[in-house]
C-alpha cells in the first residue's frame, strides 16, 4: 500500500503532486477561458509553454530554500 494511503490522503498524491495536479487544472481552466473554450491543435505548444511556466513557479514556491540537486551543500563551506 503507498504510503500516501497510510497519512490519510484520500487520492493517493503526496502534497506535492496534489498541487502540482491543481497547478496545471488551473492553467489549463485559464487557458480554455482565453480561447473559448476549445483549444486548437495548433495552440497545443503555447499552451504546453505556459502550463510549464506555472508547474514551474509551484516548484519554486514549493521549496524556495532547497538547493538545486547538483549543487553540494559544502559548496560554500570552503577555507
Amino acid at each position: 500500500m503507498p504510503d500516501a494511503y497510510l497519512v490519510g490522503d484520500p487520492d493517493g498524491l503526496s502534497p506535492l503532486l496534489v498541487e502540482l495536479r491543481d497547478t496545471v487544472a488551473r492553467e489549463l481552466h485559464a487557458q480554455l477561458a482565453l480561447r473559448g473554450e476549445r483549444i486548437e491543435l495548433a495552440d497545443l505548444p503555447e499552451v504546453s509553454y505556459q502550463v510549464t511556466i506555472q508547474v514551474e513557479r509551484a516548484l519554486r514556491a514549493w521549496r524556495p530554500a532547497r538547493q538545486s540537486p547538483t549543487q553540494s551543500r559544502f559548496d560554500g563551506d570552503r577555507d
